[in-house]
């Protein structure tokens, strides 16, 4: 897991005047862009916050033993209660998309769009890639600047590069020259080493004054990259933005389900984005498609090879950081800014991912557990992570209600069922409120219309209890498990929602 840890300050770099020329070496650049960790320890207010969250959940599970009626299903009740407390929370603070009709793409008068220039960090990706280059290729108000960060590969991802997008191979650990094709796109030819390793590696010889980083498998709207420029010009302390993702999954039966019900949690996870992004406290970015200013990802150190959600984990130093230089730095989700990415459509990659997510959630609430209940770190410190601790164990509070629900529906207590059964319809009914709700917020802030249909949010809301939300919880249990014994193993993942088709497929 990541270490308890401070991040100190990383050396300038200073950027090159063009790709290519003056640039650091590979080794240079990793080691001005790798954070410096010395040991931190955890206050007061941490410590009883996150043991408060474990020994309540003991207490109520215990009471299940003892007590009759619906509050022996105290953990059942407590689960709600939080998840309820949260929608209102997000409800009041989103409260303001419902007066905008529609996204707006204009960038204020007298405001400059900064550079920007695209990092795609790639590992044996050669079958989304093309899909991949030839949106980012199209953008309108484009990048300056795509960099392939191949991390290693070893299939087909050379000879697509060469022959479809006129690269020539460089040595490793060299940039190439810029394409005969596209002036634009450059390779970075990397020795197998993780996608933060890749992405500092790029960062490190990127000249421009935002970069965006890009998974292989995301397919970026038309003027996604636009949009992203557009909000660091109307925003000086602007560091880190995320963009709108679409999950896309294969058109099985399986994958259509997975799809099905992602998209919705999407929709309902980028509005409550919104809201802590309106308390100051956003800490999640999508790695899939998120921007960042240069010089404030070199400040820190730029990404940590060692946490399993390396993203995540950056957020949380960018935010230290401004509060220990007095920077008032931001984060924001701009809602101009689409795409689409691959999503699991099976049941193993979708435990997969929600693993390795809980996983390097754990080890980034350890690593920050200094910053939980600290008013030095403003409504970051004295609500959105101590709501965070209690996310710890969400998951656990989550299955074990519906172990007790089973075992009192075939223990014959038919009087506690019932009345639990009380509660999960007047929680269904809210969360299906909520659900009708986000999408009619998220139509009128990102313009997606698309997918996003009222009806099938409903039958999601009313499903989801008992199959979607009960995966999720499976997933990050085994998270659980994966943080406690160190792993940092990603698993496989299987792409299928977008994959380019091969020339004999044409």
């Amino acid at each position: 897991m990541c270490a308890d840890a401070v991040i100190e300050d990383a050396p300038a770099v200073q950027p090159a005047t063009a790709v290519g020329a003056s640039r650091l070496s590979l080794e240079d650049a990793l080691a001005a862009l790798s954070p410096r960790i010395v040991p931190r320890q955890a206050t007061w207010a941490g410590r009883l916050i996150h043991g408060g969250v474990t020994a309540l959940w003991l207490l109520l599970f215990a009471r299940a033993f003892f007590l009759h009626g619906v509050v022996a299903w105290a953990t059942g009740i407590a689960y709600v209660v939080y998840d309820t407390l949260l929608l209102v929370f997000v409800t009041l603070k989103s409260w303001p998309l419902a007066g905008r009709m529609a996204p707006s793409r204009a960038v204020a008068e007298g405001h400059r769009l900064p550079e920007m220039g695209i990092i795609v960090a790639s590992h044996n990706e050669a079958r989304v890639l093309p899909i991949t280059l030839a949106a980012l290729l199209e953008q309108v108000a484009g990048p300056a600047q795509i960099v392939i960060a191949d991390d290693g590969s070893s299939d087909g991802t050379e000879a697509l590069l060469t022959t479809r997008f006129g690269l020539t191979t460089p040595a490793l650990g060299e940039l190439s020259a810029p394409s005969t094709r596209y002036p634009n796109l450059y390779w970075l030819r990397l020795p197998h080493g993780g996608k933060a390793r890749a992405l500092n590696a790029a960062i490190g010889i990127m000249t421009t004054e935002t970069v965006m980083t890009v998974d292989a498998d995301t397919l970026l709207a038309a003027d996604a990259t636009r949009a992203m420029r557009a909000a660091f010009a109307g925003n000086d302390r602007l560091v880190a933005a995320t963009g709108i993702l679409v999950p896309v999954c294969s058109k099985s039966v399986g994958g259509r389900l997975f799809q099905w019900f992602q998209t919705y949690e999407y929709m309902r996870n980028f509005i409550s984005r919104f809201a802590w992004m309106r308390a100051n406290s956003l800490l999640l970015v999508s790695g899939a498609f998120a921007s960042f200013r240069r010089d404030a990802l070199v400040a820190v150190g730029g990404f940590d090879g060692q946490c399993l959600v390396e993203d995540y984990e950056l957020i949380h130093r960018l935010r230290r950081y401004s509060v220990d230089q007095g920077l008032g730095w931001d984060v924001r989700v701009v809602g101009d800014a689409h795409a689409q990415t691959d999503a699991p459509d099976t049941l193993g990659s979708f435990l997969r991912q929600r693993r390795r997510w809980f996983a390097g959630f754990l080890e980034t609430q350890s690593w920050n557990r200094d910053m939980t209940g600290n008013s030095r770190y403003g409504t970051l410190g004295m609500l959105m992570l101590p709501v965070k601790a209690f996310d710890t164990m969400q998951p656990v509070y989550g299955l074990t209600a519906f172990a007790l629900l089973l075992a009192f529906l075939f223990g014959g207590h038919g009087t506690i069922v019932v009345s639990i059964f009380s509660v999960i319809f007047l929680k269904t009914a809210l969360d299906l409120a909520f659900y009708v709700w986000s999408i009619h917020l998220y139509r009128r802030w990102t313009g997606l219309r698309t997918g996003n249909s009222l009806w099938l949010a409903m039958a999601a809301a009313v499903a989801e209890p008992f199959t979607f939300q009960l995966l999720r919880h499976t997933g990050a249990v085994l998270g659980w498990f994966h943080f406690l014994r160190g792993s940092k193993a990603w698993g496989k993942q299987h792409r299928s929602g977008m994959i380019a088709p091969t020339p004999s497929d044409q």
